[in-house]
């Protein structure tokens, strides 16, 4: 799981990566409270998610000239006990990764996690855009609830009737309260053509049964055609090859002499960050802000469009829904404070974190908070989501008969 990653080495993504190498790299994110695209049919937010190797990370901390110095005395006395009176076997390895997974945990946030060897290669491969699972990225509310950030469209999730906010209270029977995310997603995965039951819920009302029969998800992360002579560009989620294949569109819009752009980010939870600022600067002047990091007041970094931008001057509708997270809530952002784009649609999710994976030496990672972004207005996002110009809702019985008036409207607005 909007969570992005912005690296400069990034040797295998989906949703949801740079190998942690020698630059931050950034995921966007929410992916809920953001999310991270991440992983089983489930991706966890991602949300602007950055990654950089430990020692490498330039990122001015807020923390730094505090003189943190912690007693592990207490520590070794609980292991001491353990190891003296506990009746069972103990595994050195299984107790590190429980201390390790305990300090990030102890943070409170949810978006700063702890992956083991084997949890960081899941990561990694749910950014890659390909994994068994559901198809749904999953965060958490206010409450620490563990719900949906956005059904991936065309997946088991989706066909399922899962939507957004719902609340996942168990998995196969057994409760989700107080669970992680990433163990949540760790549960819902598994071999394709398997059931998974979640007990769903929905506002106020009882909970539900859902079976959801899991299988192979690979998402391409941009769709496009050309309708009544508007550019159509969808973006499922933002990977490695969205700024590759994002480009090719608007060159085919171009060449097709387009009356108008369609930029379709709905139910997209996010993904890396630098896809945000490629497809951004396909409308945007190379120097145009695209996001504003901060830790605390203070900025840390901004983001700025690189140019190439080909679609400057076509009119544009960018589609948004409460799905849409993380990195596609900065390009809409983006692209409506720099006064390039209309938003239509319904309210976005409201991920605005960064968090940065370092990597350790044995494989193993840390995703961190590092920041909260704001658009280039200063508008914060987080918690609060990007409010469309023109609101139009999706209804249950427009989804079942594969009628879309969000399309129809931007499609009919753009091509004026």
């Amino acid at each position: 799981m909007s969570t992005e990653i912005e690296t400069k080495n990034h040797k295998h993504l989906r949703a949801k990566k740079s190998i942690l190498a020698k630059k931050p790299v950034r995921l966007g994110g929410l992916f809920v409270v953001a999310l991270v695209i991440f992983l089983g049919g489930v991706m966890v937010g991602n949300g602007n998610l950055s990654l950089a190797s430990i020692g490498t990370n330039k990122t001015t901390s807020v923390n730094q000239n505090l003189a943190y110095k912690l007693d592990y005395s207490s520590v070794e006395q609980i292991y001491d006990l353990l190891r003296d009176n506990y009746d069972g076997q103990l595994e050195t390895e299984k107790l590190l990764d429980g201390i390790k997974t305990g300090l990030a945990g102890a943070t409170g946030d949810p978006y700063t996690e702890y992956f083991n060897v084997k949890d960081a290669k899941e990561f990694n491969q749910a950014l890659s855009g390909s994994f068994t699972g559901i198809g749904a990225e999953l965060g958490t509310d206010d409450d620490k609830n563990i719900i949906v950030v956005s059904p991936l469209s065309g997946y088991p999730a989706e066909a399922a009737g899962l939507k957004p906010k719902d609340i996942v209270a168990a998995i196969d029977g057994q409760p989700t309260t107080g669970m992680s995310v990433s163990a949540v997603v760790r549960k819902i995965r598994g071999p394709a053509d398997t059931t998974v039951k979640l007990t769903v819920v929905r506002g106020q009302a009882n909970p539900i049964e859902v079976p959801i029969t899991r299988t192979q998800i690979t998402v391409p992360s941009v769709k496009t055609e050309i309708i009544d002579g508007v550019g159509y560009m969808k973006i499922n989620q933002f990977t490695n090859d969205t700024k590759e294949l994002a480009a090719a569109a608007a060159q085919q819009f171009v060449d097709a002499k387009v009356k108008g752009v369609v930029l379709d980010m709905r139910s997209n939870p996010g993904g890396y960050l630098s896809g945000a600022v490629d497809v951004s600067s396909l409308w945007l002047d190379s120097g145009q802000t695209v996001v504003i990091q901060k830790r605390g007041k203070t900025v840390v970094d901004t983001k700025l469009a690189s140019g190439g931008n080909i679609l400057k001057g076509i009119k544009t509708i960018v589609l948004i829904d409460g799905g849409s997270a993380s990195a596609s809530e900065i390009t809409a952002g983006a692209l409506r404070d720099n006064k390039v784009a209309t938003i239509v649609g319904e309210k976005s999710f409201g991920k605005g974190s960064v968090q940065e994976v370092k990597q350790l030496a044995d494989g193993s990672e840390l995703k961190v908070t590092v920041a909260h972004w704001y658009t280039p207005s200063g508008k914060y996002i987080n918690k609060q989501g990007i409010s469309p110009d023109i609101e139009i809702k999706n209804t249950d019985a427009n989804l079942a008969t594969g009628v879309d008036p969000q399309k129809d409207k931007a499609i009919q607005l753009a091509g004026n």
